[in-house]
C-alpha cells in the first residue's frame, strides 16, 4: 500500500475517532450533569405476580403490554431488584420501608424515620424543602398513611395520623392529594381541631373533588382529599358514575401535581403512591388488585411522557414490599378463566359490603354472578352467607378487614374462574423491582438495598447529605 495514502486514511480515522469520543465525551458529561426533578412512584404492596398479571390483562384485554413493562421491553429503563427488610423484620411494613428511602436508615416496623434510640431522622422531602425545592405526594389511600408520611415527617407510630396532618402543614409541603377526610375534618378528629381551616389560613388551596382539583391554582400550594378513608378502587369508582365524576384517577392527581410543582426554580420531588393495591391484596380481591395496579400504570405513563419532554427528571418506579403473592396458576382454562376478569363489575369488598344476614342463598349467587359474571355453587354461597348470620366457624380479620368479611373464602372460590391464587393475606419478603428512567438512571445497580435510594437521590440532584 501507498504509505501517503496509508497516512492519510489513517489521519481520518484518528480524526473520525477522536470526534466520536468528543461526542461520547458530550453525552456521557451530559447524563452525569443529574437530575432537576424526581417522581418516586411506589406500588404498595406489589409482588411480581401482581406486576406480570396487568402486563398479560393488557396485552390479552387491549393487545399491548402495561406500561411498566414496555418499557423493560424497549430498554428505556435500568432496572434492579432491591432488598427491603427493615430494622428489625425480614418482612417489612409500609412505614419502615418509606422510611428507609425517606431517611436512609432502615427503622423498626411501625415507625416513621425513628431511629432504635428514639432520635428522630429527617425526612428527604424536608431536606429538599431546605433546598428551596418544591416537594408533594398523591396516593389512593389517606395522604397521612404510612407511604406518603415516611418521605416528610418523623413518628414513632405509623398510627399517629391525626398529627401527621399537622406535621404536614408545619413543613409546608407543596402539594398532599388522597384520601383521609377524618384526619382533617373536625367532626372526625378526637381533638375536635378543624385542620382544613389551618391549611386555608396558611394560604392552601383546599379542594375535595376531581372538577376543583383541576381548576385549583398552580401557583398556590394544595391540599386535596377526596374520601373519608382511602379513594375507592378504580374497578368501583368506574362503575360509578357518581364516584367517576368527584374522585379523580391516579394518573389525573398526578399529572395535576406536575402540573404545580413544574415551575419551582429549584426543582421539584413528587412521590406517587397506589396504596390500594396493598389493600386489595390484603383482602385477596383480585379485582381491587388488579384494576388499581392498571391505575398505576397510568401514572407510570403520565410521569414518564413528562420526563421525556423535559429532560431533566428523574423517574424512579419500584415497590415497598410483595403481599400476598398472587398470580395465574396453571390449569387447562388458565387463559379463559384470566380472561373473565374483564367482566368484573366491583370490588369484592363492594360485593362483600351489599350482603346481610336476611338475604337469601340464592340472592347470593345472583349477587356474586352479576359481580363476577360468574356463577358459585350453592354450597359456596350458603358458606359465605354463615359468616353474617354467626354460624361460620371463624371469623377472617386483618388490617383492613374490620368488619371481618370472608374475603379469603370468596377469593378461594373465585379461583375457579378465575385461575388467580394467593400464598396468605399479608406482606411477604420480596426482593422488589426497581426502575429508572431519566438522568441519573444509569447509575442505578443491579442489587442495591432499600436505604441506598435516600443517597442515590442526593447525589442525582447533585445535594451534599449535610444537614
Amino acid at each position: 500500500m501507498n504509505r501517503r495514502h496509508f497516512l492519510r486514511n489513517g489521519l481520518w480515522v484518528s480524526a473520525g475517532l477522536s470526534m466520536f469520543q468528543h461526542l461520547s465525551a458530550q453525552k456521557q458529561n451530559k447524563s452525569n450533569q443529574g437530575a432537576k426533578n424526581i417522581i418516586f412512584m411506589v406500588s404498595d404492596g406489589m409482588s411480581s405476580g401482581t406486576l406480570a398479571m396487568a402486563d398479560i390483562y393488557k396485552q390479552r384485554i387491549y393487545g399491548k403490554g402495561s406500561e411498566w413493562l414496555d418499557l423493560y421491553r424497549n430498554q428505556m429503563v435500568t432496572r434492579g431488584l432491591m432488598d427491603m427488610a427493615s430494622a428489625n423484620h425480614i418482612v417489612t411494613d409500609s412505614a419502615a420501608a418509606s422510611s428507609s428511602w425517606g431517611s436512609g436508615f432502615r427503622v423498626k416496623n411501625g415507625r416513621l424515620n425513628i431511629d432504635d434510640k428514639g432520635n428522630e431522622l429527617l425526612p428527604i422531602w424536608q431536606k429538599l424543602k431546605r433546598k428551596s425545592m418544591q416537594v408533594g405526594c398523591v396516593t389512593t389511600v389517606p395522604i397521612a398513611h404510612a407511604t406518603p408520611a415516611g418521605f416528610c415527617v418523623a413518628q414513632k407510630s405509623r398510627n399517629s395520623m391525626d398529627d401527621i396532618a399537622l406535621q404536614y402543614l408545619d413543613f409546608k409541603f407543596d402539594v398532599m392529594m388522597g384520601g383521609g377526610n377524618s384526619n382533617f375534618d373536625p367532626k372526625s378528629r378526637k381533638d375536635g381541631v378543624d385542620v382544613y381551616s389551618k391549611y386555608v389560613s396558611s394560604g392552601y388551596q383546599v379542594i375535595r373533588n376531581k372538577e376543583a382539583m383541576l381548576q385549583a391554582k398552580n401557583d398556590k400550594p394544595i391540599l386535596g382529599v377526596f374520601a373519608e378513608e382511602g379513594l375507592p378502587y378504580t374497578i368501583d369508582r368506574t362503575h360509578s358514575p357518581s364516584l367517576n365524576k368527584d374522585v379523580p384517577t391516579l394518573a389525573e392527581m398526578t399529572k395535576k401535581a406536575i402540573q404545580a410543582l413544574k415551575n419551582s426554580p429549584n426543582g421539584f420531588a413528587l412521590q406517587v403512591e397506589a396504596g390500594k393495591v396493598d389493600w386489595a391484596a390484603h383482602a385477596n380481591d383480585i379485582g381491587g388488585l388488579l384494576f388499581d395496579q392498571l391505575d398505576f400504570d397510568e401514572a407510570i405513563k403520565v410521569a414518564i411522557d413528562f420526563a421525556k419532554e423535559d429532560k431533566n427528571t428523574l423517574v424512579i418506579i419500584t415497590s415497598d414490599h410483595g403481599n400476598a403473592n398472587p398470580g395465574l396458576v396453571y390449569g387447562k382454562n388458565d387463559n379463559d378463566h384470566f380472561d373473565n376478569l374483564q367482566h368484573f363489575k366491583m370490588t369484592n369488598e363492594a360485593l362483600l359490603n351489599q350482603i346481610d344476614s336476611n338475604m337469601s342463598v340464592k340472592q347470593i349467587q345472583e349477587l356474586v354472578e352479576m359481580a363476577n359474571k360468574n356463577a358459585i355453587s350453592q354450597e359456596a354461597a350458603s358458606k359465605i352467607l354463615s359468616y353474617y348470620t354467626g354460624t361460620a366457624l371463624e371469623k377472617e380479620g386483618g388490617l383492613y378487614n374490620h368488619k371481618k368479611l370472608p374475603f379469603e373464602f370468596l377469593a378461594k372460590t373465585q379461583k375457579e374462574y378465575t385461575s388467580v391464587g394467593w400464598i396468605g393475606n399479608d406482606h411477604s419478603s420480596d426482593y422488589t423491582e426497581l426502575a429508572m428512567f431519566g438522568p441519573g438512571s444509569e447509575k442505578l445497580k443491579p442489587f442495591v438495598k432499600n436505604t441506598d435510594l435516600h443517597y442515590f437521590i442526593l447525589d442525582t440532584l447533585g445535594i451534599e447529605n449535610k444537614f
